[in-house]
């Protein structure tokens, strides 16, 4: 481990990868922990940061600071919730707020600090706290505050203590990233070195050492996450890893067509995802269903190739952060996505999952580095359980047909550099009139989002010309719609997906 390097101590915040991923765009490496971590562990790094977390610091079973921490005399900056434990751990009080802070805030800065250095004195930021520090610990002194926080940013100036209550690693707060700088540079000494091609190059022999001579069976979507971790594993092991496709009948107009330039082994399974789907409404049980049927189907593939022991798969951080804690934190669980809360509990395969504590424009980026094309880096994202999570309600063939068809028109109308736009098939009919007669059909929404990282993502303002093109293609062009749509709502409190 390096010895320029900053460790995270995640104590379940959703955001926790954020603060990881903000460093490496600043060029220092990081590493995230769980909080139940040794101080000893910790001794290599430079500095710390505390993430936040949804537990309050005065619950009976919430978790506190490593122990030893704090003498390892290491710069510390604790944020939201790592601020609260902070300040209990050194005697301050924590209480619960009068009045809540939940979305954009104004702090002022009450004096001048390393922390908020270059900044002007008052700042937007984004809160998402119920408790907050009431009393100082001795020896701190107050930096900035809000009109209901009156301690929204904290130092203990000889130990290199910061804390702030609201969230700098978030793209709501405006100069976030600066806070962080500020934080690994001028209060750490801190250097820029690291890059994304030293996680490559680290993965590709840590691939090589696990793996040794067996083979890999990769679930190949022909999507940017699966893609780039068959071209790593390729990299890593060569022939020993076989790619394979499972044609589900969830996917995109045209979708089979695109991949089958892949050097691939497509496996038709439709009917027994169809069948497997029968009678299935809620998003949860959708979820765990195509996890599993996925499974099945991929460990049946897999008695073809005896020496197969593991399953590549393309899984990111925000489907992780949303399915569970990928490094020990009590994060709550948001939704099970297919390949990580939606797996069976016994499994012949092991996972193989080198991108699980990236972020989407990082893999893009790793995408480059790997050569791939660059019609498969900059493609679309596609969740893994496909249309099923964008028919809200019963998934039917016909269904399916339906909503492939209003969203490849949805596809072809968008242009710009969009994170993510695709139509969604609502539970809910409407009367209609076509030809003078009356209709009655079902409801597409169209969603487009703009994003960074999928963490937290705001509704498009698409022209007005291309929505009226979109909803007049759709009901003249999908037999059965009677009534187009558009979701204006964000990241959060909304997820992108709608199941």
């Amino acid at each position: 481990m390096t010895p320029r390097s900053v460790a995270i101590i995640d104590f379940g915040s959703q955001t926790t990868q954020l603060i990881a991923r903000r460093c490496r765009e600043l060029k220092v490496y990081s590493q995230i922990y769980p909080c139940h971590i040794s101080a000893k562990s910790l001794e290599n790094h430079a500095a710390i940061i505390l993430s936040g977390g949804p537990a309050s610091v005065n619950s009976d079973f919430s978790p506190s600071l490593p122990e030893g921490l704090l003498e390892l005399g290491k710069p510390i900056l604790g944020i939201c919730y790592g601020l609260q434990a902070l300040s209990k751990a050194l005697g301050g009080q924590v209480s619960a707020c009068s009045h809540r802070e939940f979305g954009s805030a104004s702090i002022q800065l009450n004096t001048t600090s390393k922390l908020f250095d270059s900044l002007d004195s008052q700042l937007e930021v984004w809160m998402s706290h119920g408790d907050q520090v009431t009393r100082l610990p001795e020896g701190f002194t107050c930096l900035a505050s809000t009109p209901t926080c009156p301690h929204a940013a904290v130092v203990h100036e000889s130990k290199l203590i910061y804390g702030v209550q609201f969230h700098p690693e978030v793209t709501h707060t405006k100069l976030g990233t600066q806070i962080i700088s500020n934080f690994l540079f001028k209060i750490a000494q801190l250097e820029p070195s690291y890059q994304l091609a030293d996680f490559l190059e680290t993965e590709i022999a840590r691939i090589k050492q696990e793996v040794g001579d067996a083979q890999v069976i990769m679930a190949l979507s022909g999507g940017v996450d699966s893609s780039v971790t068959a071209k790593l594993i390729q990299d890593a092991i060569g022939e020993q890893l076989v790619s394979i496709y499972v044609n589900h009948g969830l996917h995109r107009l045209g979708e089979i067509e695109e991949i089958s330039s892949l050097k691939l082994n497509i496996v038709d399974a439709q009917n027994r995802f169809f069948e497997n789907l029968i009678g299935v409404t809620d998003p949860e049980q959708k979820r765990k269903i195509i996890g599993r049927t996925f499974i099945e189907v991929f460990e049946e593939e897999a008695q073809k190739y005896p020496n197969a022991k593991f399953l590549g798969q393309g899984t990111l951080y925000p489907d992780v952060i949303e399915s569970q804690s990928a490094f020990g934190g009590p994060s709550d669980i948001i939704k099970s996505h297919h390949n990580v809360g939606g797996l069976p509990e016994r499994m012949n395969l092991k996972l193989l999952e080198p991108l699980r504590t990236l972020f989407k424009d990082e893999v893009r980026e790793l995408g480059k580095l790997l050569g791939l094309p660059e019609k498969w880096v900059q493609r679309q994202p596609f969740p893994g359980p496909g249309l099923a999570i964008r028919i809200l309600g019963e998934v039917r063939p016909e269904r399916c047909k339906l909503l492939a068809q209003a969203d490849l028109i949805v596809r072809q109308e968008i242009s710009g550099n969009y994170w993510q736009y695709f139509a969604v098939l609502l539970p809910v009919k409407s009367v209609g009139v076509m030809g003078d007669a009356r209709s009655y059909g079902e409801t597409i929404c169209v969603r487009c989002i703009e994003s960074e990282d999928g963490m937290s993502a705001d509704w498009a303002y698409l022209p007005r010309e291309v929505l009226a093109k979109i909803s007049n293609r759709i009901m003249n062009e999908v037999s059965g719609i009677t009534r187009v749509v558009y979701d204006i709502s964000s990241k959060p409190p909304s997820t992108i997906e709608w199941e």
